[in-house]
């Protein structure tokens, strides 16, 4: 089912953003670039454009189809590197990683910039995703090694563990906890909190020692993202308790961090796809990995407990 000519067309649509350009990417003529189109909608059975003054314009529909084409692509693009590798007798040194955001600026760069100095032609592809689930990754997603925060289950997938950090407090410099180098369960009551989702290890950390030590925590605001908690409580909306390794990648120079007890513990785990082998350019990069996630998790710690004033 559909015409890899008429998938290559439609990608090409989308990052061209005409037809004309689509064209001109492929090496084809706008009259042909049109007819693949076509024939893909009408393969599909659905209205993959909108055509209003001769022009094209993805639909919703258009553009959920696209999103999953262009991971088949780019799988069918690996493919193609590796034939050509194999026939030049290269051994296969790319890698596709697949991990949180906070983890590819903190854990993943210093590995990175370890392996390419290590393999001279050593080159990666990293997709980032702010929620991984496993059924998607399994079903959706072509990559040799992957890293997230646990608990991460699946027949398909094979998870180790990578190492833990501890929960932390953050909050706008000047909010009256940024004065402690510690801040306790009791200490937030009385004060307005930004919170993740219900069901993230942070929320449910924070509700069990709120029920153990008889507080009533505050929560104003809401956000299943940890990247925007992070802001909000930089903004000043209140304070929040994050991933450390969350906090230390956004972007919010108002924002302190403070060592937060009673400890919420986040694990990480690195993990692999069953149905393939791993190569040992997989197990080298997830080595470093796991070298460079503990050694930046104990150092977070250790300035955040070794400091009179914690850390911002």
């Amino acid at each position: 089912m559909h015409n890899l000519r008429s998938l290559e067309a439609l990608r090409a649509f989308v990052e061209g953003g005409s037809v004309s350009q689509a064209a001109v990417r492929l090496g084809r003529t706008q009259p042909q670039v049109g007819r693949l189109l076509s024939a893909l909608e009408r393969e599909l059975g659905f209205d993959l454009f909108t055509r209003e003054n001769r022009r094209l314009s993805l639909t919703t529909e258009g553009l959920r189809f696209y999103q999953h084409a262009e991971r088949v692509l780019a799988g069918h693009d690996g493919l193609a590197r590796l034939a050509n590798g194999i026939r030049q007798g290269q051994k296969d040194n790319h890698l596709r990683l697949l991990t949180a955001p906070q983890v590819a600026s903190l854990v993943l760069g210093e590995a990175l910039r370890v392996m390419a100095a290590r393999v001279p032609d050593f080159t990666a592809a990293v997709d980032t995703r702010i929620r991984l689930d496993a059924e998607t990754v399994v079903e959706q997603e072509h990559f040799d090694l992957g890293v997230t925060v646990l608990p991460l289950a699946h027949s398909g997938l094979k998870v180790e563990p990578l190492c833990e950090v501890e929960a932390v407090a953050v909050m706008r410099h000047d909010h009256p906890l940024a004065q402690l180098p510690q801040v306790t369960v009791v200490d937030l009551s009385g004060h307005d909190m930004v919170v993740t989702h219900p069901r993230s290890l942070l929320r449910q950390g924070l509700e069990q020692h709120c029920r153990e030590a008889g507080a009533t925590p505050r929560y104003r605001f809401e956000a299943s993202n940890g990247v925007v908690v992070c802001q909000m409580a930089a903004s000043g909306l209140g304070v929040a308790l994050a991933d450390p390794f969350v906090a230390r990648s956004s972007p919010a120079p108002e924002m302190v961090i403070r060592a937060f007890a009673p400890s919420i513990p986040l694990p990480y785990g690195l993990f692999f796809p069953t149905w393939q082998p791993r190569s040992s350019i997989v197990n080298e990069f997830a080595a470093l990995v796991a070298q460079t996630a503990r050694q930046e998790g104990e150092a977070m710690m250790r300035r955040l407990r070794r400091r009179p004033g914690g850390a911002s």
